[in-house]
């Protein structure tokens, strides 16, 4: 498992936390943390599942800066 924290801009409440959540562990990553108030996400993943490139992807195809 691989952990990264990733700043994200764009995100202002908690229902843009839970949009970002739910869309990443969609996406396949064993979880994710959004944090409006800090500007990141932490997300652990496996890299054989899913990279840091489609997590990126992921976070900007719902509107946010990464």
């Amino acid at each position: 498992m691989e952990r990264i924290i990733l700043e994200v801009t764009g995100m202002s409440c908690a229902h843009c936390e839970k949009a970002v959540k739910n869309a990443l562990e969609d996406l396949g990553v064993k979880n994710a943390n959004a944090s409006a108030k800090k500007n990141i996400v932490e997300v652990t993943f496996d890299p054989q599942v899913v990279n840091q490139e489609q997590i990126k992807s992921e976070i900007k195809e719902l509107g946010y800066y990464v």
